[in-house]
Formats: C-alpha cells, sequence, structure tokens
C-alpha cells in the first residue's frame, strides 16, 4: 500500500490538476460541463479543498485524461488517486 501523500503536496497536485485542465479549452469545458462550475469559480476557489477534490474527482474519472495528466507533469499514475484520497479523507 502506498503512503498518502502530505496535505501540501496532495493541494499542490490538485492545482497542478486544475491547470492542466484549463490550459486547454477542450478539457476545461469538460470539466465545467461535468460540474456545472464556472470558470470564475474556479479561480476564486481554487485553493479549497471542496474544489481541489471535484478537480481530482473529474481527473480520475477518465483514464485516458488521467494518464494524459500524469505523463505531463511526471508524476506517479496513482498519486492523483492518493492526493484525493489525503484531501477528502476517503479511499476512492
Amino acid at each position: 500500500m502506498q503512503l498518502l501523500p502530505a496535505e501540501e503536496e496532495a493541494e499542490a497536485i490538485a492545482l497542478k490538476a486544475l491547470t492542466f485542465l484549463v490550459r486547454d479549452e477542450h478539457r476545461l469545458n469538460a470539466l465545467q460541463e461535468a460540474t456545472g462550475i464556472d470558470l470564475a469559480t474556479l479561480r476564486t476557489h481554487a485553493a479549497e479543498h471542496g474544489m481541489q477534490i471535484a478537480v481530482l474527482d473529474h481527473l480520475l474519472s477518465d483514464e485516458s485524461l488521467l494518464l494524459m495528466f500524469v505523463e505531463d507533469e511526471g508524476l506517479d499514475p496513482n498519486l492523483p488517486r492518493l492526493a484525493r484520497m489525503k484531501l477528502g479523507g476517503e479511499d476512492i
């Protein structure tokens, strides 16, 4: 079993995921459609765990998107799931 990242690392992974999603119009639109969250709200609440969890949930719901993200960031593919667990306090 892998250890959960520190809270600061989990937050950083979520913010990297958000940046990855908003850099591409198609990915941003998919996030907004899936969550109903507009860009202004994303910006305003990016540092909040609830928003970070929503971003990670969206990323984790699409394996191809997840793999593009971890490849782009050079991360272990399990790290976003572990970050989600750390921020949300639950196994997914």
